[in-house]
């Protein structure tokens, strides 16, 4: 999975961005409550650990 398709599911789960960090931006989870680093390299592949934490953060099962 992409960074734009894992941005593309977070938004469809209804995660908001909050603001921009260095490298990465702020996204905030409705699930729960928490809010988490994404990377800002769109066309790269995010490593299955990294996928895994990040969906975990925003309360999403997959």
């Amino acid at each position: 999975m992409t960074t734009a398709e894992l941005i593309k599911l977070l938004k469809k789960n209804g995660c908001t961005f909050v603001r921009n960090g260095s490298n990465h931006d702020i996204y905030k989870s409705p699930i729960t409550g928490k809010e988490f680093p994404v990377g800002r390299h769109s066309s790269e592949e995010v490593k299955a650990p990294t996928l895994h934490t990040i969906l975990k953060q925003a309360g999403i099962k997959q």
